[in-house]
């Protein structure tokens, strides 16, 4: 029913909520408890790939005092991939997380390689579960029950990374419907309006204008997208997609006097 692929994996999810992986398992992102190394010919490491899908047999929290818990009864409900880690929310609005530890984009608050489903702590209480979850390059963010948004990771990898989910302050409020990110920037489908941000250097993919500036560190609308209602977004690397409403007059009208992109004349 779902499907994500991170840089050299790729996750399935059936429609009994099951989870399968395969591709790369270098930091351990495919969830079989390995990171596949070995040593070949000549004291080479190389990483032993799986080639068809395997399923995700388990899922485990930690507590405080370092004791590894199975964690019954997972169904899958969702699953995010970023470059070399898993995001995965279930039934029961819990979200898991796996893979390469690096800035804290887990959220287990510290930057160790999770090789299993590993529950992230903050979403496990009732009335706090998540309902969304999205996973960027380097960072993963939760949209709650209750309609916050949540950070962990670092878009910025030169700045301080964020060890466990945050609340994104800025967005306060909003009730987001879509959110996607690139390799260092966000943007956001929420409310009537598309906010953009993300660390310097962009290609454009923030939507801000010509004779704006190229990146912003806040969150900001995308005034170029104003009064236009969106329904989802997507990035890529550096490039961003937006799929707009256009069911009203008024609402095909600011879409008419938008600029039209047209790849012959470059």
């Amino acid at each position: 029913t779902k499907l994500a692929c991170g840089a050299e994996f790729s996750m399935i999810m059936d429609c009994k909520g099951n989870l399968y992986s395969f591709g790369c398992p270098e930091y351990g992102q495919l969830g079989h408890n390995s990171d596949g190394k070995f040593i070949a010919r000549a004291q080479r490491i190389e990483y032993d790939c799986e080639l068809v899908p395997r399923r995700v047999g388990i899922f485990i929290e930690k507590t405080k005092d370092g004791q590894i818990l199975p964690v019954p009864n997972v169904v899958v409900r969702d699953v995010a991939c970023g470059a070399n880690h898993t995001l995965v929310l279930d039934s029961q609005k819990r979200v898991f997380s796996w893979g390469f530890g690096g800035y804290g984009r887990l959220g287990h608050a510290e930057q160790k390689d999770e090789m299993v489903p590993r529950l992230v702590k903050l979403f496990d209480f009732p009335g706090r579960g998540a309902a969304q979850i999205y996973a960027g390059y380097t960072c993963s963010f939760a949209v709650s029950e209750t309609g916050g948004l949540f950070f962990w990771g670092a878009t910025n990898t030169s700045r301080e990374s964020t060890m466990y989910p945050k609340a994104v302050q800025d967005l306060c409020g909003w009730k987001i419907r879509s959110l996607a990110c690139g390799k260092s920037s966000i943007i956001v489908a929420a409310d009537e309006s598309t906010i953009s941000w993300g660390p310097s250097p962009t290609f454009g993919e923030l939507g801000y204008g010509d004779h704006k500036p190229k990146s912003s560190t806040a969150a900001q609308e995308v005034k170029t997208l104003d009064g236009i209602y969106t329904e989802q977004v997507a990035m890529g690397y550096a490039h961003s997609l937006v799929i707009a409403r256009d069911e009203t007059d008024a609402e095909k009208e600011k879409l008419r006097k938008l600029p039209e992109y047209n790849p012959r004349t470059l």
